[in-house]
């Protein structure tokens, strides 16, 4: 019996890291919420939230998992998540953080937290439909996204989540008008939402791309004119309207290399909305922010 416990422990309590976060945080969290608490072994505070989190978390058995992440050994992470300082608990659900709480606080407010964090988790239609359309759009099945999140925007349309969603869907196929009108749908309290945003993002950058011209006439330019950095970031724009961000994100390293602050660092500002759109997890943000940091703090 106390083995069988050790080993529920150890699935719904982990220790975490960068190359970990994505399967026992995000693909975890679209099935059951997970905490994500970050702690230092110099951290006073972090004793005493330690074994309160760890104590809650075994009494819900398997309803909510906890991921504990060592500050001191997992920078990078912090940097993308914006982690101040131990201790910090961040909450995720369906993929996404929808809550949480820096420092120490009373065990009232954390069963008020993990109580939150439960509720709707019954709600399997729009789990199951949620799923279906992070799928798709990851696929690029634009079509399948669509009627997966408009389900769930029909049945529930002040859920923020499920219009960001839908309206990335809506801009992936190229259709920034209806994405437009799904945004600007969203409940104003709703703006900052980790769906909402990347969206909003989006569309200001497939709008720049349309202001960029034709892909074809972008790249000639650029090849005729090396030096002009005005022709390199016009053709790095037209390159994201094509989704070709690996590309455009050379170019935009590129500019930011020869001149750091050249038009205003715009440079740097489009690769920083390419970062917030991909997610923090995503591979062209960890590769091309190393780059960013390599440049700017050589």
């Amino acid at each position: 019996m106390f083995e069988q416990d050790q080993q529920q422990t150890k699935q719904i309590i982990k220790d975490g890291t960068i190359q970990t976060f994505k399967k026992d945080v995000l693909d975890t969290s679209m099935k059951v919420p997970v905490i994500v608490y970050f702690w230092a072994l110099w951290c006073e505070p972090c004793k005493q939230l330690t074994s309160t989190l760890e104590k809650l978390i075994n009494e819900l058995g398997g309803k909510i998992h906890l991921v504990k992440i060592n500050t001191d050994q997992e920078k990078e992470l912090l940097s993308q998540l914006k982690v101040q300082s131990p201790p910090t608990v961040m909450a995720f659900k369906e993929g996404q953080p929808v809550d949480g709480f820096a420092g120490v606080v009373q065990i009232s407010r954390i069963k008020e937290l993990f109580d939150r964090l439960q509720e709707g988790s019954g709600n399997s239609q729009v789990g199951h439909f949620m799923e279906l359309g992070k799928a798709a759009l990851e696929v690029g099945d634009c079509p399948a996204a669509i009627q997966a999140f408009g389900q769930v925007a029909q049945s529930d349309p002040n859920n923020a989540t499920a219009l960001g969603f839908l309206a990335q869907a809506y801009i992936s196929s190229g259709h920034l008008d209806e994405a437009k009108q799904i945004l600007a749908a969203v409940p104003p309290l709703e703006k900052n939402n980790e769906a909402v945003r990347p969206a909003q993002i989006s569309l200001g950058l497939m709008e720049d791309a349309e202001g960029a011209g034709d892909l074809l006439e972008a790249e000639r330019s650029a090849q005729a004119n090396p030096e002009d950095l005005s022709s390199q970031f016009n053709y790095a724009l037209a390159l994201i309207g094509e989704n070709k961000i690996d590309l455009a994100g050379d170019i935009l390293i590129n500019i930011i290399a020869t001149e750091t602050d050249w038009n205003e660092s715009s440079a740097k500002k489009q690769l920083l909305k390419l970062f917030e759109v991909a997610g923090f997890m995503d591979p062209f943000t960890i590769k091309y922010r190393r780059k960013l940091s390599s440049l700017l703090f050589s």
